[in-house]
């Protein structure tokens, strides 16, 4: 089985909230968080698909098997990318996975698009679909860096910055020009614009999570499609 699984007929899901560290807000009262919110717990159904850890976010493909296509509703314009998910079948088993893909329509509205070898963990890939439920995690056992990626194409006209491997959604993104920051807009393929070169060369760069955590990216290297590691992670929660 190598293409996605999916079925034309909508099928209803629930979230239900649960204790957890509370995302805020910006100072001009904008929600830092998406559609995915920590302590929520969604209830959808899980399917699979041939997952290489690339896709609609632009990731490098990866032998890691634990990622996810999210649905088109809850992927909302890359916010979702680098997202960990907390996925439990029926059985009891359980799974982390990371968000790297979007799952187009028809995909309904919560589903999840497991990687053949995720849904392995869970089920027999022979089902093509399980219920299960999924939550937003902030694994404490990461132990990579946060890296920085310039679009291929970049220069001091125009770039796109991208993120990697952060340990909770990435809320914001802006650059240092001329002593202020600016933030900087978010496309669907999970790169950050700055479409008249502002902040692309020789700027830090402020990266701030769900939770209002912001990190400080000291100036790097302008160096296109090169990914560049930092020193710095968010905060487990």
């Amino acid at each position: 089985m190598s293409k996605r699984w999916f079925t034309a007929l909508m099928v209803a899901w629930s979230v239900v909230a649960v204790g957890a560290a509370a995302p805020v807000a910006f100072a001009d009262g904008a929600p830092l968080a998406g559609h995915i919110k920590p302590g929520e717990i969604r209830q959808a159904p899980a399917t699979w698909y041939d997952a290489t850890g690339g896709g609609a976010c632009l990731y490098d493909p990866t032998s890691d098997p634990l990622v996810v296509a999210m649905n088109w509703s809850d992927y909302e314009t890359a916010k979702a990318c680098g997202a960990y998910i907390l996925v439990r079948a029926a059985n009891g088993r359980s799974i982390t996975v990371r968000v790297t893909d979007e799952c187009p329509s028809p995909c309904r509205v919560g589903q999840l698009d497991l990687s053949r070898a995720a849904f392995a963990m869970l089920a027999d890939p022979q089902l093509g679909e399980i219920p299960v439920t999924w939550t937003l995690v902030s694994p404490h056992e990461l132990a990579k860096k946060i890296s920085i990626r310039y679009k291929s194409g970049s220069s001091q006209y125009w770039c796109g910055i991208q993120a990697i491997d952060h340990r909770n959604p990435l809320a914001r993104l802006e650059v240092q020009v001329n002593g202020q920051w600016r933030e900087l807009r978010r496309t669907d393929y999970n790169y950050f614009l700055s479409e008249d070169g502002a902040g692309c060369v020789g700027g830090a760069i402020a990266l701030t999570d769900i939770y209002g955590e912001r990190l400080v990216v000291n100036p790097l290297p302008f160096k296109p499609d090169v990914t560049q590691p930092t020193s710095l992670q968010f905060a487990a929660h």
